[in-house]
């Protein structure tokens, strides 16, 4: 019988010797599964399940007899080893305990476990007879796989591992022997992966863990401890000395840092660069059409169509009437955007939800209150009289103090409805709507602590203060003049058709010129070796040396260094002439003249400015488009073009005092060029309408311009390209600006006849900004003829004095 023989054989198992249970257990395998043979495969598919027997002859413990069926059933002697090796294995599980104690504690538990050690191990040795399991059994096939190639390896080495520590196994939860592992050797050189034990918490939240000693468990439920944290210090240490820091990354499960390997930093790599971290993912590939495009004959789906499929929809129908109609009657344009317009309009604030009120909020102002006039029955001393009432109704509505004459009436119903009530709500309405109410604080502040604090004008002398001398002789409008390097002599020129040479210490005029158009320009040549100036009149310039006034040793070195160019005329006659450089008639030597430039342009030249050296000096003739700015050596008697096109109308030019800078002012800009790189500098940006003169500080650094809209603008060029300080003291256009070339003032003056005298200090320093403080006025130091003031101003070369020329025909000194 299958029970009874199994019962017994768990007897026998229980009084085994322990000491054989290794070996007894290896050939009891073997000898089942080479006895099963063939016959494991046919008893095992004629086998019923263990569901299909009956409950009583499962619990029952007599012979059954199966008609049909194979059982291969162990021998005797394959049972009394299997007894055996169960009994060694309660051995080893219990070592402390005898046989007698075991069954006195355990009792009958005891029994009922060797009885199912007993079971499983018949079972296990059933399936191995076949290469299957029965059908309902809770075993898996890897788990067989393994135990099969336990057992052959057990099998295969007996013999050499008799001298060795016998293994052990211990009841698993699927009820089935495991054999125990022995411990890790500590001193044994494994790789990392057996070093540190893996953390089995899964992807939960790692700060679970901060106040705990251990950061999860392993595999076998154990406890895995935090590693060592140090400081700051300690980290940035570890960062200096670990080549393979940059390539770390901390892993949170671990509480390490672990070093990425190649794979992980390509795929960070191909991230950073926008690529597809997977380098074999092709985004090009041919898309697979889950839904094909062409019409299949057959449906996927077998639900027949509704009926409403095939039959027009009678609520459309409505709808697309109405609107049929709707457009009929004009009620609906097509094309037509249509807009919702909101019923009510809030006007004051812009939803219609209430709101608390803004901390300025002010609220309406209330109406006044009606007085006693305003009664059906007011006195008779608030009744207007009839001249009162005439007076009142030949007003003007606006300047009408009160819009309501006092009337008198016996009795309230007497009383007609006003006309114009509606009006008059209508106008409230309008005053709180769009009537601006604004709370504004009261400031207490002294005007005196707005007004920036200047030094005293007397701290800030010399400067010219007062009228001192007047050169009288011309009899038309002088426009310009100019001193010479010493200081000792003044030239100036006049729309009489002359020029005129004073002394400036004592007025006398020294020599006079005739010339046959009105002279616009002179300047004198700053070079104190030269004795010479220039003058411009129509498109002719000519270069004069005053006779029997200077010394002549300067003189003859001056006639000299103008003319000894005339001997190079041949190289000069085969360039193309802008300018043709003609010797004067023996006349006109008599008088001075040296040499006379003919502009080929025919076009009046307004302005001669030199440059600091006095061998270069540039003409303006603002008329003359492309040639209107040409430069001239008066050593060589050459010519050229600097610009090949002007930008807007040139107003005035100026060589920079120490860079080999060029000024051009336009009508609203300033255009810095560099000469040797022949580039632009840069562009000062007046701000005004019309610029009419330019004047540069000795140190370079700043730049004066003065317009016509009556505006003075000082430029730091170090600073911006925008005026640093605008000045507007003149009350009309602003003819001529200047600085003095050794003092810190600069002066303007302008057609209201007045000039402006200024300190400006520049310092050297430069985080600090220029100090400009107005020290000066020379009131009335010209009289106005045509709406023409002071033309022409000038600081002394040395001394703290202005010379002014205006349209009054005379010039003035003020010192």
């Amino acid at each position: 019988m299958v029970r009874q023989r199994r019962n017994g054989s768990n007897k026998q198992a229980s009084k085994s010797s322990p000491n054989t249970q290794q070996d007894v257990k290896k050939e009891s395998i073997l000898s089942s599964r080479k006895s099963s043979g063939s016959k494991g495969n046919t008893a095992l598919e004629k086998r019923p399940a263990k569901s299909q027997l009956p409950r009583e002859e499962e619990d029952s413990e007599e012979e059954i007899i199966l008609p049909n069926v194979d059982i291969d059933l162990p021998s005797d002697e394959e049972q009394e080893e299997e007894s055996e090796i169960l009994s060694t294995d309660e051995e080893i599980d219990h070592p402390d305990l005898s046989t007698e104690e075991e069954k006195e504690t355990t009792g009958d538990s005891t029994e009922s476990e060797e009885d199912l050690k007993t079971l499983n191990i018949a079972s296990d040795e059933e399936s191995e007879n076949d290469d299957g399991y029965i059908v309902g059994d809770s075993l898996d096939e890897d788990e067989l796989d393994d135990m099969e190639n336990m057992k052959l390896t057990d099998d295969n080495n007996n013999d050499s591992d008799q001298g060795k520590t016998q293994e052990q196994y211990i009841t698993g939860a699927n009820g089935y022997p495991r054999r125990l592992l022995p411990e890790i050797d500590p001193v044994y050189d494994s790789d990392s992966s057996t070093e540190n034990p893996t953390n089995t918490v899964g992807n939960i939240p790692m700060e679970w863990y901060d106040n705990f000693p251990h950061i999860g468990y392993d595999i076998d439920g154990k406890k895995i401890m935090k590693p060592a944290r140090g400081d700051e210090l300690d980290k940035f240490l570890e960062n200096m000395e670990d080549p393979d820091s940059w390539i770390s990354v901390k892993d949170v499960l671990s509480q390490e840092n672990v070093k990425l390997t190649d794979e992980e930093l390509n795929i960070i790599h191909r991230i950073q660069s926008g690529e597809f971290p997977d380098s074999n993912y092709d985004p090009y590939e041919p898309t697979i059409e889950w839904f094909t495009s062409k019409p299949e004959k057959m449906p996927v789906n077998s639900t027949a169509e509704p009926k409403r499929r095939f039959v027009p929809s009678k609520w459309e129908a409505k709808r697309i009437m109405k609107i049929v109609q709707a457009i009929r009657q004009g009620r609906i344009v097509p094309g037509r955007v249509q807009v919702q317009k909101p019923r009510y309009y809030d006007l004051w604030t812009d939803s219609d939800q209430p709101r608390e009120d803004h901390v300025m909020h002010i609220t309406a102002p209330k109406m006044k209150l009606p007085e006693h006039d305003e009664s059906y029955n007011p006195p008779e001393e608030y009744l207007p009289t009839e001249q009162e009432k005439e007076e009142w109704e030949n007003m003007d509505p606006d300047d009408r103090e009160k819009n309501y004459l006092p009337k008198k009436y016996s009795h309230l119903r007497e009383v007609p409805a006003y006309g114009r009530f509606i009006q008059e709500r209508f106008n409230r309405c309008l005053d709180l709507y769009l009537a601006p109410r604004v709370r504004r604080n009261k400031l207490n502040i002294d005007p005196d602590s707005l007004i920036p604090k200047l030094p005293n004008p007397k701290d800030l002398q010399p400067f010219p203060t007062s009228f001192t001398l007047s050169y009288n002789g011309h009899s038309g409008r002088v426009r310009k003049f100019s001193i010479d390097p010493t200081g000792l002599w003044m030239v100036s020129a006049s729309d009489d058709k002359t020029m005129k040479m004073w002394e400036i210490t004592t007025g006398r005029c020294v020599k006079t010129w005739e010339v046959k158009e009105t002279v616009y320009s002179v300047a004198w040549c700053p070079n104190k070796d030269v004795w010479a100036f220039a003058a411009s009149f129509l498109n002719n310039v000519v270069i004069v040396s005053p006779t029997k006034i200077s010394d002549e040793t300067i003189f003859d070195n001056t006639v000299q260094y103008i003319t000894s160019a005339f001997a190079n005329i041949g190289d000069n006659e085969k360039r193309d002439k802008l300018v043709e450089w003609l010797k004067p008639t023996e006349s006109q030597k008599s008088e001075g003249f040296l040499v006379i430039l003919q502009h080929k342009h025919n076009k009046t030249i307004k302005k001669i400015t030199w440059h600091r050296k006095g061998d270069y000096f540039s003409t303006i003739a603002s008329d003359a488009s492309n040639q209107s700015i040409l430069v001239h050596q008066l050593s060589k008697h050459q010519t050229q073009q600097p610009f090949r096109k002007t930008r807007g109308m040139v107003q005035d030019v100026m060589f920079h005092p120490i860079k080999p800078l060029f000024f051009v002012a336009t009508q609203r800009f300033v255009r810095v060029y560099n000469l040797m790189k022949q580039e632009l500098t840069k562009t000062l940006q007046s701000g005004v309408k019309w610029i009419s003169s330019l004047d540069i500080h000795p140190m370079g650094d700043n730049v004066i311009i003065g317009s016509y809209d009556k505006r003075l603008c000082w430029f730091d060029l170090d600073l911006s390209s925008k005026p640093y300080r605008t000045l507007r003291f003149h009350t009309k256009a602003i003819r001529s600006v200047a600085f003095h070339k050794r003092l810190p003032i600069f002066a303007s003056c302008s057609d209201d006849g007045n000039i402006h005298i200024f300190h400006g200090m520049v310092y050297n320093d430069l985080m600090q900004n220029p100090l400009i403080v107005p020290v000066k006025i020379m009131r009335e130091s010209h009289q106005i003829v045509e709406n023409l003031g002071v033309l022409h101003c000038e600081f002394h070369p040395v001394q703290p004095w202005i010379i002014s020329s205006g349209a009054d025909h005379s010039i003035k000194l003020w010192t």
